[in-house]
């Protein structure tokens, strides 16, 4: 049965939730000070395997408009159970006009989305697997064309659907779009799906290594050579392909 007011119930399972220690550390780990990337975001302090419990629980009984409070909140944790219950709405249905009405939600409201952990959390489980299964690449191409930073980072992490699927061609495109963008947490989202294609086809990064590593920076340099063996992990480290 539906919940008469699911949207404060999921505030207050939060709250219940909540741990002000946890709250402080959150404040530093999604650097949330003047000037960083996460500046003036609140933490209630909730971990996320809670949050995915209360996600759970209430996805069936809240409604997109209901869910639209939540996900403008000030809240990190309001946000991310938001996103949580998205993806959950969006895998358990087969309706094609649900999942489409989903993906305008989800692109309506870009704005909240605004923490890596918000993006990684639900993009490439939404927004990827609409792309990947609708032939809407362009979904993603546009986002990557954006001057923000968060919707760069969405389109990135969002090709990770079609890289486990062994599709790595629009990967490889938007990772190269993003190849010299100045912030660190681009870096990381880029090294992190070249090595995710490592994992799916070790040849594929290998042929993306030789042609670009010389100009990566360090930091997607060293997320995309994780996994492969140490001498040729050197080899690439120390610029002697």
């Amino acid at each position: 049965m539906k919940s008469t007011d699911p949207e404060k119930e999921i505030r207050e399972a939060l709250a219940v939730l909540a741990a002000p220690e946890k709250a402080v550390s959150f404040r530093k780990f999604f650097k949330t000070g003047k000037g960083e990337y996460g500046e003036g975001d609140l933490f209630l302090g909730v971990t996320v395997p809670d949050q995915r419990l209360v996600a759970k629980e209430y996805y069936p009984k809240i409604s997109l408009p209901e869910l639209k409070c939540l996900l403008a909140s000030s809240y990190h944790e309001h946000r991310l159970t938001a996103l949580l219950i998205l993806v959950l709405k969006f895998e358990k249905t087969k309706d094609q006009q649900l999942q489409a009405g989903i993906i305008d939600f989800y692109l309506s409201h870009l704005s909240s989305i605004n923490n890596w952990d918000l993006v990684d959390t639900s993009c490439y489980k939404i927004l990827g697997r609409y792309a990947f299964e609708n032939g809407r690449a362009d979904l993603l191409r546009n986002l990557s064309g954006s001057e923000v930073m968060w919707h760069k980072r969405m389109a990135v992490v969002g090709t990770l659907y079609s890289i486990k699927k062994g599709v790595f061609e629009l990967a490889k495109d938007l990772i190269t779009e993003n190849l010299s963008h100045p912030h660190d947490l681009m870096h990381k989202a880029n090294g992190w799906m070249l090595r995710e294609i490592g994992q799916k086809d070790k040849e594929e990064l290998i042929g993306y290594l030789n042609l670009y590593y010389k100009e990566m920076p360090r930091t997607c340099l060293r997320y995309a050579i994780e996994k492969l063996d140490e001498p040729l992990r050197q080899d690439y480290l120390k610029n002697r392909i």
